[in-house]
């Protein structure tokens, strides 16, 4: 049975933030969505009569929840064709609220959004609720003052909040005010943060991919698999489509076409990131928030150091239960390091997903569409191994679609503590792996399968087995 994460979205108006959003209601069928919240960060706010606004869409415009929800009603007759499990609509605009966007860091009052996340926190659902920060902290800050406002004299207070920290798992992209700095941290002391700001996912994306990961972010690429693609892939922002969130924004000229730098410099725009091809991918920058918690097989929720599609993090030294991306390398393929590949590694999957996904939108038979393998594992996914000794480990893969399907045994090196490599020897679905002999006690290794089906695009599922030498 599919082992949905839940979680929480608070998420400000950048362009960015709405590719982000139409990739995540994509995936809405695989994971349990409590709150879509729209927050300010240090780059947006609303204002007010006595706060000027900062780059916020106009009075009266649909912001990009807004705009991601409606492109996903159109598609949803046909999403639910190829999965049963995709929210109705209207279930998802039910939970879609205005959290504190008056200013910078605001949280001087509840807000609709705030009681929404207020809600999920104290949930009785045993789950961990993840609570995704694609702007600021501050919504989600309130909410926080709001139940210890509301139970903090209680004699119970100390096991309530240490049973709430327990549960709850905050990740953002930066810290984008100073809600977590001043508030958060140090009274609830007891999360686990995840920062999970990452190259490969952003605006420079070009400059962490190898060849391959490159023609992924190609207007060629773009226009056949996303732009051209129903009206959720008509919605997805890319380099030269004539759009700005909020009009005259001077740091938003990813619309403009046949222009060059000088010129966008002439008319006033800071030019922060380099002008690429019409039709080209622009960022996601915080889809690394919730690719962690897609059921894919690589376990990527259960620990911030496994690492997957969002990118591999490492624990702060100065800071308990905090986890970051800086000095977390990885080599790639040509034997170079780059603290981007945690992510570039994955590219070529999680585009042709997008792609493939993004043809259920317009595809109103199952028949006619690729879906993903099923991949199990067979017996445990965590072991133990003796030094030198041997472990044999094992998958069944299934196709809904009657594709061959193919897997790959590898070593995820930088995601374990063994300093070495395994012998891996690998038959089908079936790998035999060999710990050296001077292996340390106590370190661990991660081996992942990955397989792949022949249809197109193609999907790509995973199974980890981490391996602890005894």
């Amino acid at each position: 049975m599919l082992e949905r994460q839940r979680t929480v979205v608070t998420t400000d108006p950048e362009l960015d933030d709405l590719n982000s959003m139409l990739r995540l209601l994509l995936h809405a069928n695989e994971i349990d969505l409590e709150a879509l919240v729209v927050t300010s960060s240090r780059f947006h706010w609303s204002g007010d009569a006595d706060v000027e606004g900062h780059r916020w869409p106009p009075a009266g415009a649909k912001l990009h929840i807004e705009q991601a929800l409606d492109a996903y009603e159109a598609a949803y007759p046909n999403l639910v064709v190829h999965d049963p499990a995709y929210p109705a609509p209207a279930a998802l605009r039910a939970i879609h609220a205005l959290g504190n966007i008056r200013s910078l860091g605001d949280t001087s009052a509840p807000t609709e959004g705030s009681r929404l996340i207020e809600r999920a926190i104290l949930s009785d659902d045993p789950r961990t609720l993840f609570v995704q920060h694609w702007g600021g902290f501050n919504t989600t800050a309130r909410a926080l003052m709001s139940i210890e406002e509301r139970f903090g004299a209680d004699a119970d207070w100390a096991e309530r909040k240490a049973a709430i920290s327990a549960k709850l798992v905050l990740s953002s992209f930066a810290e984008q005010d100073d809600a977590y700095a001043e508030y958060i941290r140090p009274n609830w002391p007891g999360l686990e943060f995840r920062e999970v700001a990452t190259t490969g996912w952003g605006y420079f994306a070009r400059t962490v991919v190898d060849e391959e990961g490159a023609g992924f972010l190609t207007p060629e690429w773009m226009r056949e698999h996303v732009s051209s693609v129903g009206p959720v892939g008509g919605a997805y922002r890319v380099w030269g489509d004539g759009l700005q969130m909020a009009p005259g924004d001077t740091e938003d000229y990813f619309g403009e076409r046949d222009v060059t730098k000088e010129q966008l410099e002439a008319r006033g725009f800071w030019v922060w990131a380099p002008l690429q091809e019409a039709g080209a991918w622009i960022s996601e920058g915080d889809t690394s928030n919730f690719t962690p918690l897609l059921p894919n097989g690589l376990r990527a929720h259960e620990h911030a150091t496994f690492g997957g599609w969002g990118g591999r993090l490492v624990a702060s030294a100065t800071d308990e239960g905090r986890y970051e991306r800086a000095d977390a390398p990885e080599l790639r393929p040509d034997g170079t390091a780059h603290d981007g590949w945690s992510v570039g590694r994955w590219l070529p999957d999680f585009q042709r997903e997008l792609a493939a996904r993004l043809r259920w939108t317009v595809t109103p038979s199952f028949s006619e569409a690729n879906h993903p393998p099923l991949v199990e594992p067979v017996g445990p996914v965590d072991l133990t191994v003796a030094a030198g000794g041997t472990v044999e480990l094992a998958v069944t893969a299934s196709d809904p679609d009657g594709d061959e399907v193919a897997a790959t045994w590898w070593q995820y090196r930088e995601a374990g503590t063994l300093d070495a490599a395994v012998a891996i020897e690998p038959d089908g679905l079936r790998a035999t792996v060999t710990v050296p002999a001077g292996a340390d006690a106590g370190t661990s290794v991660h081996v992942i399968v990955t397989v792949r089906d022949a249809g197109v695009p193609s999907f790509a599922r995973y199974a980890r087995f981490v391996l602890t030498v005894v």
